[in-house]
């Protein structure tokens, strides 16, 4: 699924669980939401740096510039307090989110 059909919201929370083990660059962001996913969701250069900036205006991550495994000089992202605040909140809400539709989907399982 390329960046511009990642539902809505979406994204954003899907970067902050990629934060939480630990700071990461914006392309190993997108690597590692590629290959979590097998490629179904591989967010492009205009969709993730966007969504990286919002995160960090709002105060959810913040960016030190360092160098990569390769030896570029790239921005890493890290989480805030109040990233994890948020990702926990926004987190209970995608599972209950999850559990309505699949208990419309596929009623004889709920």
């Amino acid at each position: 699924m390329a960046g511009s059909n990642l539902f809505t919201g979406t994204l954003e929370l899907l970067i902050l669980q990629t934060l939480l083990p630990g700071p990461k660059h914006g392309y190993a962001v997108g690597r590692h939401l590629h290959d979590q996913t097998k490629g179904i969701l591989d967010p492009e250069e205009g969709v993730l740096y966007p969504a990286l900036y919002r995160l960090n205006r709002k105060g959810l991550i913040e960016g030190e510039w360092g160098e990569t495994e390769t030896g570029r000089r790239a921005r890493f992202y890290s989480m805030t307090r109040k990233g994890r605040a948020s990702l926990n909140r926004e987190r209970a809400r995608w599972e209950e989110h999850i559990r309505a539709v699949q208990a419309v989907l596929c009623p004889d399982e709920a």
